[in-house]
């Protein structure tokens, strides 16, 4: 079997664009296309591919920046690897290795050698493996990566490495945010939105899967008119789609801001990159916030919700406050295995204004952990910490 890449971002808001794209993979893959989302299809088994709790799959460019990819990457036939232990080893290891973008980020963080790697696993591979056997030597081999955007999928399970937030505390408490929303919160799209004693507006915002419309945020924004100031509570946000954190995040800016970076993989090499294209965030035309903003965060934020932390931390009047990022800063794409596994993978870098990775992360303005005594006495250390700080 030869392993066809069918790499595209999963929602770009152009029609021709998509019927463009339709064409290149018509007769090499099972895609499914639509405005909404891009799935990806085997025998008795479909799931979306970018549509999962941590991922970043909405993320809107101009279309000519977006061609080169397609061109490179729609469909590119790779060496013939058998539906064997070791062809499906093989074609893991090469898609990996021709297409993963953080190969030289991970070798400088903690000595990631793709090569040692192979040596590693390959010997594990043999004829008699069954395929739960392939499986989890495959899920170990990409957990060396440590990425949270790196899946195996197979009909009865996912391989992942979430160390990036299991290894440390979560710093939230589902009981503890419950008094402070109450039963009485309003919600708006996938907000949770109620005025605090104290005059601060509380969002809690869990997950980007959603769109917000316009008129959610402003209505939200208008409730808090009287506050002086809101707090956005984002804690154990996986992310979703990126173009819900950019639009949230256009409330908080008066001026078109540069807020960060994106390359795109042009070859199979480990340094084989574009130029750095630029992420500007433009503000939004409806009502936008004037007033100290605070974003409270823990290690599983992720993906979509890393790089609308990295929006806030470039608006005027915003703070972050909590723990470190879990990160995520690779766009991911897809690819499938001789047997009908799919893997996800980064393939497209995204960096921060200063063109500093944050794969692994965005340090908050303000380290808050949540306290064990003030848990016992019912209070959230981070909520209370927001308020102190934006009540000065």
């Amino acid at each position: 079997m030869k392993v066809k890449h069918i790499e595209f971002p999963s929602r770009i808001n152009s029609a021709s664009f998509w019927r463009v794209a339709a064409k290149r993979v018509k007769a090499n893959a099972s895609h499914l296309f639509s405005d909404n989302s891009f799935q990806f299809s085997i025998p008795n088994f479909q799931f979306p591919i970018f549509n999962s709790q941590f991922s970043i799959f909405n993320f809107q460019f101009p279309i000519l920046l977006l061609l080169p990819l397609l061109l490179f990457s729609a469909c590119t036939d790779d060496e013939e690897y058998a539906d064997t232990p070791q062809g499906n080893f093989e074609a893991l290891w090469h898609i990996i290795d021709e297409h993963y973008c953080f190969f030289d980020y991970k070798a400088e963080n903690y000595g990631l050698d793709w090569n040692e790697v192979y040596q590693k696993y390959q010997p594990q591979f043999n004829e008699n493996m069954s395929r739960a056997q392939q499986f989890e030597v495959m899920a170990n081999m990409l957990s060396e990566l440590r990425d949270g955007h790196v899946n195996l999928y197979a009909p009865f399970d996912v391989g992942r490495n979430w160390s990036w937030f299991e290894n440390y505390a979560s710093n939230y408490s589902d009981t503890l945010v419950t008094r402070y929303l109450g039963t009485d919160y309003r919600i708006a799209s996938s907000m949770k939105y109620r005025i605090l004693d104290d005059n601060i507006g509380y969002i809690r915002l869990e997950s980007f899967s959603s769109s917000f419309g316009e008129g959610n945020l402003d209505e939200i924004l208008l409730w808090f008119a009287p506050c002086r100031a809101i707090i956005i509570d984002i804690r154990g946000n996986g992310g979703g789609l990126l173009t819900s954190a950019e639009q949230l995040a256009a409330r908080f800016t008066n001026e078109e801001t540069l807020v960060g970076y994106i390359q795109h993989k042009t070859g199979p090499g480990h340094a084989d990159f574009s130029s750095p294209e630029e992420q500007r965030l433009k503000p939004s035309s409806g009502i936008r916030w004037q007033k100290p903003v605070a974003v409270i965060t823990n290690r599983q934020v992720f993906s979509a919700a890393n790089e609308f932390v990295k929006f806030m931390k470039c608006c005027p009047h915003a703070f972050v406050i909590g723990d470190k990022t879990g990160g995520g800063a690779g766009l991911p794409f897809s690819s499938e295995l001789p047997c009908g596994w799919s893997v996800r993978f980064s393939a497209c870098p995204m960096y921060d204004k200063n063109m500093k990775s944050t794969e692994f992360g965005i340090a908050p303005h303000y380290a808050v952990m949540l306290s064990e005594e003030d848990f016992l006495r019912g209070r959230d250390t981070l909520i209370e910490y927001a308020r102190q700080f934006l009540s000065q």
